[in-house]
């Protein structure tokens, strides 16, 4: 212990005798170790927002439709050729034995911009057309008033529930609920205003307004594709209802035997997975650059030890002719080497968790430093310290006593 404790005094000493080489000598491994702790921090912070999210589809519920979720390239020309869902399809799965809910809703691409006589919101608004299961496929919390009805419907009434960003922009400080918005110059009765549920990857959750399905089609033009959201009757009864959903949809659609679904299901499980590709190929690339950073200092750490050790070749022989053994040498220029890219370690990791903190509270993107990514920054340095200190060390610890003190 006590020739380890020396030999840690020596390698600050030696660190504090040369500080501008050592620092440009672990930029490398400052920049691998820096890399590591803020993406992985981003990861982290994306995994658990996405997860406390994800509750949007509400427990027991998933969603059909035509397009798969998926990260990175899909085949678009293989799913082009899908049928559509209909709206027929989605009301044939209400009398399935454990479908609770189904909610049958219409989507165009672009957004919208609402209006009222006096405000308007930008055009980015997605305005989607339902029918009053959408608040249970969708997990929506009504805030102020209710969600429209199956009496709204049967008596036409053009009526909308809106997301609360909505609500802040045309009506800010008083209830929306029956007042009068504008789609398209079309008049809708606002009816009820969903809880506000926040930002999700850089983007706002309450920004839309639902409103009935045939008063859609009449207003934004009529759809072919629907998206359908199931709530099962219970969570417990989730895969149940799943099955029941994939073979009535499967006898509708005419599909036989071993053919593939021309549809793709997906629940908070789905987007789970979705999420973890995503995170799999950021965890690689990390790894790239981390690797690649860490080869360089290492070279670096390598450089700077020989270097070391040709200028204390006179102390090495002293120390040897003294009665330091080899081993005792071959320690000594070790734990340096270590020390140092350690050192470059902790300040990496300092930089990679403060640039998360920054970005987390400055430019409020969820970040969380996990603690093992900490970890694996300073084993990875220490590992680059012991890979490519141990040849300057063997090399220290072979030479001549007698030739090591004639040089000058």
């Amino acid at each position: 212990m006590k020739a380890f404790v020396d030999n840690l005094g020596l390698a600050f000493s030696t660190l504090r005798g040369n500080p501008l080489r050592s620092l440009l000598t672990l930029l490398g491994i400052v920049i691998g170790a820096a890399t590591v702790v803020a993406m992985m921090a981003l990861v982290e912070g994306f995994r658990i927002r996405v997860n406390s999210d994800l509750e949007g589809l509400g427990a027991g519920a998933f969603q059909v439709q035509k397009w798969p979720v998926a990260f990175g390239h899909i085949d678009r020309a293989k799913y082009a050729k899908r049928r559509d869902l209909t709206r027929e399809q989605g009301e044939a799965l209400r009398s399935l034995p454990h479908v609770g809910h189904v909610s049958i809703e219409a989507y165009h691409q672009g957004r919208e911009r609402i209006a009222t006589r006096t405000r308007a919101t930008k055009p980015s608004i997605q305005v989607g057309g339902g029918v009053p299961d959408y608040q249970y496929g969708n997990a929506v919390t009504i805030g102020d008033g209710r969600f429209f009805t199956d009496t709204d419907i049967a008596l036409g009434g053009r009526v909308a529930v809106i997301g609360a960003d909505v609500a802040d922009v045309l009506f800010p400080g008083e209830s929306a609920v029956g007042k009068e918005i504008r789609i398209r110059s079309s008049p809708f009765t606002v009816v009820g205003v969903a809880e506000r549920r926040g930002a999700t990857l850089g983007g706002s959750q309450d920004g839309w307004v639902i409103i009935p399905l045939d008063p859609y089609y009449q207003v934004l033009g009529r759809v072919t594709n629907h998206n359908i959201a199931i709530q099962a009757t219970s969570p417990e009864d989730f895969n149940k209802a799943q099955d029941e959903v994939i073979a009535r949809l499967r006898s509708i659609r005419g599909l036989r035997g071993l053919q593939e679904n021309d549809f793709d299901i997906y629940s908070n499980e789905t987007l789970t997975g979705t999420f973890n590709q995503f995170a799999a190929v950021v965890a690689a690339a990390t790894f790239a650059v981390t690797l690649l950073a860490l080869v360089v200092g290492g070279i670096g750490v390598m450089n700077i030890m020989l270097v070391s050790v040709a200028e204390r070749t006179r102390e090495i022989g002293v120390r040897m002719a003294l009665g330091a053994r080899r081993r005792r040498i071959l320690s000594q220029f070790i734990i340096e080497a270590v020390t140092l890219s350690l050192l470059g370690g902790i300040l990496g990791v300092l930089l990679g968790a403060g640039g998360a903190i920054m970005a987390r509270e400055v430019w409020a993107i969820p970040s969380s430093v996990p603690a093992w990514a900490v970890l694996l920054s300073l084993l990875s340095a220490s590992g680059a310290g012991v890979v490519f200190g141990i040849y300057p060390a063997i090399r220290a610890s072979r030479l001549d006593p007698v030739e090591a003190m004639r040089t000058e």
